[in-house]
């Protein structure tokens, strides 16, 4: 805005001349004044023009000054948009490529972490030591009753996690919407739906996991005797009874899912994409989760399965999506186990369990 305003100055100086010429008395015949009359009449109407003209000019030079003003904010403010969601909305639109707009320190993510796996084990250790107390002895009570107190304890543990998980992170003055977003919306949409892509990960996950087994049994030669897991230890109340099947799915398919998937992907996966990309926040978010698990013999499966948890998260920002393949292959598995009890096959044998 310079130019204009010195341009302007210098033309209010120049037409300011007629106004400060010395004056002096002459005498003109009437020629002359004739003549005078028509310089004068032909200077008034060319300096009257180049006003004009420059006026036009100036007007034309503002308008493309301001054109050009709005084009740089906006290229400015579209850059800053882009550098402020770290990298959201880059990545040739794969959304697998997008990082998450993390609100969180790296303070924030250490006590979170750190405050979670107190909670959880804390949860357990009060259960084990409030049942005494409560006058309820494992021993004595039948299996529906074991199966109750499962589903009432992991309840506990799940309320208390996630109570301190969104305590600590979920807060809505700071979050962007796509943290723990829960979204029912378009379930079949091509690109964010969360029941399509959540069939299209425990599709994949299947597969992969199939051909993993078949390469570790060919390469160690015979299947290896499977590790006293979460899954061994609920086989005495698999198919004992309709009450136990209700308990053990509502533990596998709903509570664990709910726990896991807000921990593992709503929360760890998504807090990684703040220094790192999101594939590579996948792969630590799925070790973790398959150390988690506590059973090294089963580390490969598992991590494989939390890469397509993962991987499902990140296409549709959808908790949803994860939850709802952790559910159907946890109470797949359940509801396998328990057809194939009722049917009379040895259920210990299948699992290659001591």
């Amino acid at each position: 805005m310079a130019s204009p305003i010195t341009t302007g100055t210098s033309l209010f100086s120049q037409s300011s001349l007629l106004f400060t010429l010395p004056l002096k008395p002459q005498f003109y015949s009437s020629k002359n004044l004739i003549q005078s009359s028509h310089r004068a009449t032909g200077n008034a109407y060319t300096t009257s023009s180049w006003l004009s003209n420059r006026s036009s000019r100036l007007h034309r030079l503002n308008y493309r000054d301001r054109e050009a003003l709005k084009r740089g904010l906006s290229s400015v403010c579209f850059y800053k948009t882009n550098n402020s969601s770290n990298g959201k909305g880059s990545g040739l639109g794969w959304p697998i490529l997008q990082r998450w707009d993390v609100p969180w320190e790296w303070y924030t993510v250490s006590l979170t972490s750190l405050a979670c796996g107190l909670s959880f084990v804390l949860t357990g250790l009060i259960a084990s030591a409030a049942l005494p107390y409560l006058g309820v002895q494992i021993g004595e009570l039948s299996l529906d009753e074991k199966a109750q107190i499962l589903f009432f304890d992991q309840a506990f543990a799940t309320a208390v996690v996630l109570a301190t998980l969104y305590s600590i992170t979920n807060r809505s003055e700071q979050n962007p919407d796509d943290v723990y977003r829960y979204d029912w919306r378009d379930p079949f949409s091509l690109q964010k739906g969360w029941l399509l892509w959540a069939v299209i990960g425990l599709i994949g996950a299947l597969v992969t996991i199939s051909l993993t087994g078949v390469a570790m049994s060919f390469l160690n030669g015979e299947p290896p005797q499977r590790e006293t897991d979460a899954l061994v230890r609920l086989l005495p109340l698999i198919g004992s009874s309709g009450v136990s099947t209700a308990y053990l799915v509502g533990i596998t398919g709903v509570l664990a899912p709910v726990l896991e998937e807000n921990v593992f992907r709503g929360f760890l996966m998504v807090a990684l994409t703040k220094w790192v990309p999101t594939p590579i926040s996948i792969i630590i978010s799925a070790a973790v989760f398959s150390a988690a698990h506590l059973t090294p013999g089963e580390f490969p499966q598992l991590f494989i399965l939390g890469a397509a948890l993962g991987l499902s998260y990140a296409q549709t920002r959808n908790l949803l999506t994860p939850i709802t393949i952790h559910a159907f292959w946890n109470s797949g598995v359940i509801l396998l186990l328990t057809f194939l009890q009722i049917q009379g096959y040895d259920i210990k044998e299948l699992l290659q369990v001591s």
